[in-house]
């Protein structure tokens, strides 16, 4: 990161202001990236800690029950063969052990527990000489480990005792946390109690995803087992999510999930990069201001007020110049990392401004980290193009604009580089300034010659923050003591540097400019010149000969028509001249946004996030209503369904309620100490749901439209912080999600009345679905997901798609509902940090998405399928008929299916399929139909995996 950001003053004017509302007092240099935020490194890793904690806990509640599945594979895979008469051959006690004999029928019993509140996997009863019937019943059969051994062959105590648990054998930890549980019953238990036909048993189909849950070793961390007729678990890093199917559904199996048939489109962008950037706004003779932000570069229409986007770009663009012809365009981008925490490569983009067209990718790979800063040549009409990028020895190289080959390359310095230009007479003198240096690079066959600015009887600074080049050839300087230095060539001091020393660059001349830095010189056309500063707020004029003619202090008077733009470290970019003062025309925020409400019946949306700034914001006419400052900074936000008011949620527990047309705080109230995660209106305006960190969702009771709250009860049964919840479209229940992966259920009107019978809220129609965990949106989870991946998603009103913000800087659209996994969708990237929080407007037109670190929010355009494209719509539990669902068509033993994801050639050795005449390539294509396959080679693959 690099202090301060410069704009663009007539022409191509860049500026770094501070001041009351919206710019800070200071921007200091010490905020410079060679000094790390230790402390904001610190709370990462304090709260990437206590998240692992928190799921600690949560893995910790359902220990047993994955220790003890083991028991619960083998009676009911014994179950599934021989109801299909496949009970021949036995299976293998672990992954690693021989084969054995046929397994003997012998069982034991065991008591087994029903509690419809927490468990849906079904108990059941093989009786001996009745195969043609399964009981649900209070005992339960398991297997004996010797069934699976040849005669004669023992059983290793050290097995025995980890599959049966033999205390004689673990050790003391393990004792004593059998000792704790030796009356409780680990086996799952159904939610329906009735007679389980053999149809039922054969028609249970075992998804790749659910190996995990009875297999830890395994590498897959998100996963589900579907009962039909019933639930469907998944597993999401060891923790069992149950979710019930809806009654509407008749066979799970047979949904298809589909694109959906409306599109995203990019429509307007808000927000611009200037906290920590500079020489990014540039104007062009189209009438147009080019920035950028996260990884979209905006051309913006000052007299039109439109944008258009170059979104080329794969990772956050870092830096942006302007070539000679003012129709070509260059920009650099970080490197970033992927997924899985692989970086990225970074490279530089030539393109049209006209057209949007690129024309040249240059340094694909070539650039460590990201390019920092960018300089076309001007003698030669921008033949070339220098570049320093990111690296630790922040490498200089120029390239060849036409060819996009490198010409010449060389470190430049351990320090912060934070400028690079060609000379305008001389394409072959380069000039570098960062921290406490200035460079002179000469070029010359491909090799660089570098000289140091020599700072003599004058003070060095800290920091070079910009240069330009006077009309003489000279260099002026702008530094972090406020003063402009005008640097010139000289002979060699003989008596400083010795005999056959050559002519050095040395300052000639040193002008007090600001209080403060000087952020920003430009070149104006006879010699004068532009200085923008950061403490003192003021754009000074000055003569060639750096007199002083005019100066201004930024602010927010209104302006009949401007000659200067000017980008500041407030993220704004403003217009005016010196005589009329200064006027926002992009506005943004300065740090790290989560919270996003959308009116329920205008084009208004609003903002919150770290920069304790709450905005309003129109989406029609794509500007900033207001902004107000709070004491602590929010974290989210809901309109009261009248559509008067909003209620924003902050970080110490604190949530206010604000008059929309007045600004003014209706209301003030403290729910626990730690920070809140969401507000949520009921549909009719009569309640308002208030989830903490603390666990606890706080209920109030609304009345006068929104303006007078009182508390009403609070929901508690939550193990972690509250992170999403829903009203139901009644206003009578809430479904929430919590950080250990979390669903409850609870009744308002009774008093916050935990449902513990979940079964009952399966066909409950909701108002809003933004709970990133349910049955309509599991299929929006991604393999080896770990929880926290995917950050809000919201339905649309219409009920037809559902938006999805994740960690990876994307946005993606789904059918709704979206209850399979591996569900497609329609991907959108633009983002270059994690996508905080999404949402439709009143009448899904637009959608909204808003960054983290990026500050930047995106405005997407919905567009909808034509009637050729309408698709029949998957039955919801907000669709669901008045009729009686048509009994559960079970499968025959011919459907019997195991989905073999992972590559069975990893799993099964390779004897066993040289010993087995079963045809494997059914397995390669991922699926294994149980009623050609041994029994041997099934349980050697599921033991496996």
């Amino acid at each position: 990161k690099t202090p301060g950001l410069v704009g663009l003053l007539a022409s191509a004017v860049s500026l770094m202001n501070s001041g009351p509302g919206l710019f800070p007092d200071d921007v200091s240099a010490d905020s410079c990236a060679d000094y790390p935020d230790r402390a904001s490194a610190m709370e990462v890793r304090l709260q990437a800690q206590e998240d692992e904690i928190t799921l600690l806990k949560s893995s910790l509640a359902d220990a047993l029950r994955r220790i003890h599945v083991h028991d619960q594979l083998l009676p009911l895979l014994k179950q599934q063969l021989i109801a299909g008469g496949q009970l021949s051959d036995s299976i293998l006690h672990n992954s690693n052990g021989p084969m054995g004999p046929p397994m003997s029928t012998r069982l034991q019993s065991r008591p087994a527990t029903l509690d419809k509140s927490t468990q849906t996997q079904t108990a059941m009863l093989f009786e001996d000489g009745e195969p043609d019937k399964v009981l649900l019943s209070r005992e339960v059969q398991d297997l004996h480990l010797e069934d699976a051994l040849p005669p004669g062959q023992p059983v290793l105590e050290e097995v025995q005792a980890k599959l049966r648990h033999d205390p004689g054998v673990e050790d003391e930890k393990e004792d004593e946390k059998h000792s704790r549980h030796e009356d409780k019953d680990p086996t799952w238990t159904s939610s329906v109690e009735e007679t389980i036909q053999p149809t039922t048993v054969r028609s249970l189909l075992f998804h790749w995803c659910y190996i995990y849950g009875m297999f830890p070793n395994s590498l897959v961390c998100y996963c589900c087992l579907y009962v039909p007729g019933q639930s469907i678990k998944m597993f999401i890093r060891g923790r069992p999510i149950t979710m019930y199917v809806p009654s509407n559904i008749h066979n799970y199996e047979d949904l298809k999930m589909e694109l959906p048939s409306e599109r995203l489109v990019l429509d307007w962008v808000y927000g611009y990069r200037g906290r920590d950037c500079r020489d990014n706004l540039f104007f062009l003779p189209t009438g147009e201001a080019v920035y950028f932000i996260a990884c979209v570069i905006v051309l913006y229409h000052i007299n039109k007020r439109t944008q258009r986007h170059y979104l080329k770009h794969t990772d956050c663009v870092r830096c942006l110049t302007l070539h000679p012809d003012k129709v070509r365009v260059a920009s650099g981008q970080t490197a970033g990392m992927d997924k899985d925490g692989k970086p990225l490569q970074s490279c530089v983009h030539i393109w049209d401004s006209n057209t949007l067209v690129t024309l040249q990718q240059i340094g694909l790979g070539t650039f460590q980290r990201g390019v920092g800063s960018l300089a076309f040549s001007f003698a030669d009409s921008g033949a070339f193009l220098s570049v320093i990028d990111d690296s630790n020895e922040h490498m200089l190289s120029v390239w060849d604009c036409t060819k996009g080959t490198k010409q010449a390359e060389i470190k430049s310095t351990n320090e912060a580089v934070f400028a690079v230009g060609f000379s305008p007479t001389d394409s072959n003198i380069i000039v570098t300034c960062g921290k406490s240096h200035v460079y002179f690079w000469t070029l010359s066959a491909g090799q660089f010659t570098k000289k140091q600015g020599i700072f003599g009887k004058y003070k060095k600074p800290k920091f070079i923050q910009c240069f330009v080049f006077g009309l003489t050839g000279d260099v002026l300087t702008g530094d972090s003591e406020g003063n402009i230095l005008t640097w010139g060539k000289s002979a060699a001091d003989v008596k400083t540097l010795g005999k056959g020393a050559k002519e050095t660059f040395q300052i000639m001349r040193q002008t007090r400019a600001h209080e403060g830095s000087v952020f920003t010189l430009c070149s104006l056309q006879g010699g004068a010149l532009l200085s923008g500063g950061g403490k003192d707020r003021k754009i000074i004029r000055w003569s060639a000969d750096l007199a002083p003619e005019t100066e201004c202090e930024v602010n927010y008077t209104l302006v009949d028509e401007g000659e200067f733009l000017v980008g500041t470290t407030r993220n704004a970019i403003l217009r005016g001249t010196f005589s009329d003062g200064f006027v926002a025309i992009v506005q943004g925020h300065v740090d790290e946004m989560w919270g996003l409400a959308t009116h329920p019946s205008q084009n208004i949306f609003l903002t919150c996030g770290h920069d304790r700034q709450v905005c309003l914001w129109n989406t029609e006419d794509h500007s900033m209503d207001w902004c107000i400052t709070l004491e602590e900074y929010g974290l989210c936000a809901d309109f009261c369904p009248s559509g008067s008011v909003v209620s924003v949620g902050l970080s110490t527990g604190r949530w206010v309620v604000l008059d929309l047309l007045t600004k003014e705080v209706l209301s003030d109230s403290t729910d626990g100490n730690e920070q809140l995660s969401v507000m949520r209106y009921s549909p009719d305006g009569s309640f308002l749901a208030v989830g903490s960190h603390d666990n606890f969702i706080y209920i109030y009771s609304v009345t006068e439209s929104g303006r007078c709250y009182s508390r009403l009860g609070k929901c508690n049964g939550h193990s972690s912080f509250i992170t999403h919840l829903d009203w139901s479209k009644d206003g009578k229940y809430i479904m929430s999600n919590s950080g250990d992966y979390e669903i409850l259920y609870w009744e308002i009107g009774d008093g916050c009345k935990l449902l513990r019978n979940r079964f009952e809220s399966k066909d409950r129609e909701w108002a809003s679905y933004t709970c990133v965990l349910g049955f309509h949106v599991m299929g929006v989870w991604l393999e080896g997901s770990d929880g926290t991946d995917i950050n809000a998603l919201c339905r649309s009103h219409s009920e037809r798609v559902v938006a999805v913000a994740d960690d990876f800087c994307k946005v993606h659209l789904f059918q709704y509902p979206c209850p399979k996994l591996k569900a497609p969708s329609h991907k959108y990237e633009g983002h270059g940090s994690h996508v905080t929080n999404v949402r439709f407007t009143h009448n899904d037109s637009h959608l909204l998405s808003m960054g983290g670190k990026d500050t930047c929010i995106l405005q997407w355009r919905v567009v909808r399928g034509g009637a050729g494209s309408s698709r029949e719509r998957l039955p919801s539990a907000s669709s669901t008929s008045t009729s009686s669902p048509e009994p559960f068509d079970t499968p025959t033993t011919s459907q019997y299916k195991i989905s073999v994801i992972m590559l069975w050639k990893y799993f099964l050795p390779l004897q066993w399929k040289q010993r087995s005449n079963y045809d494997f390539s059914a397995v390669d294509q991922g699926v294994m139909d149980l009623k050609t396959a041994p029994a041997r080679v099934c349980g050697r693959t599921l033991k496996n995996i």
